[in-house]
């Protein structure tokens, strides 16, 4: 199926892409239409344009590619599949993710991975190519957040506040200098490179997606976050 989005409402959209029998779907002319492939699964969609907010929520499979930017909320909720986005992210990318990756080109803005949760198998993943804004994976429970600084801009690769209120999870930053103002649950630990594994995997599959070379960034220095202590609000409890 292919559409052309432009003045098209997005329930009108949404229906269309929901009804359609056609596994591969191309979407023209996206102006900011919200809830786009929410909930869906199996089906392969590609949008020109800026899509609105929401857009792959609660996703369950399938794959979106996105040639632009999104705004809001991407991937909330999600629980499978793949959202590449061939720009750059608006704030609170992959809310309460518990499942499936994103890849974003570009920068992020604030409290990207908030509320991100693994559960055995289903292990959410973000790679983010440029920077991140401030609450980078507030309150993150599970899940892998990769931000790779390849932007020119000269800012820090994150924002303030990041990993406030994390108990699980990890996130690893490629930055000379450990983020300032880290709040105290969080731990870091220098890798001079990173190790074989699951989160080179999802670098590897960065660069391949956007056509960059492995070696700056698989072969770099990283910091790693994760949570001081297994529970950092145990204290809190009555009953222990």
């Amino acid at each position: 199926m292919r559409t052309d989005a432009r003045d098209m409402h997005f329930s009108a959209l949404n229906k269309a892409v929901r009804e359609s029998a056609d596994k591969e779907i191309v979407i023209e002319n996206c102006i900011g239409q919200r809830y786009i492939a929410a909930g869906l699964s199996g089906k392969e969609i590609r949008i020109f344009g800026t899509p609105g907010n929401a857009l792959g929520a609660y996703l369950n499979g399938g794959s979106i590619l996105v040639e632009g930017n999104v705004q809001e909320a991407t991937g909330d909720t999600m629980n499978g599949g793949e959202i590449v986005v061939n720009g750059s992210a608006g704030d609170a990318t992959g809310y309460a993710m518990r499942g499936g990756k994103i890849f974003v080109r570009g920068n992020a803005g604030y409290r990207c991975g908030i509320h991100m949760k693994a559960y055995r198998e289903n292990k959410p993943a973000i790679v983010i190519g440029g920077r991140a804004g401030s609450f980078l994976g507030e309150y993150q429970a599970g899940g892998t957040i990769v931000v790779l600084g390849d932007h020119a801009d000269g800012k820090p690769v994150v924002g303030y506040f990041c990993g406030t209120g994390m108990h699980g999870g990890e996130i690893y930053l490629r930055a000379d200098a450990v983020p300032a103002g880290l709040p105290p649950q969080v731990k870091t630990e220098r890798l001079e490179r990173l190790p074989e594994g699951e989160v080179k995997e999802l670098v590897r599959r960065w660069c391949a997606l956007f056509g960059k070379e492995e070696k700056a960034f698989v072969g770099a220095a990283y910091w790693r976050l994760t949570p001081d202590v297994d529970n950092p609000y145990k204290q809190m409890y009555t009953v222990n």
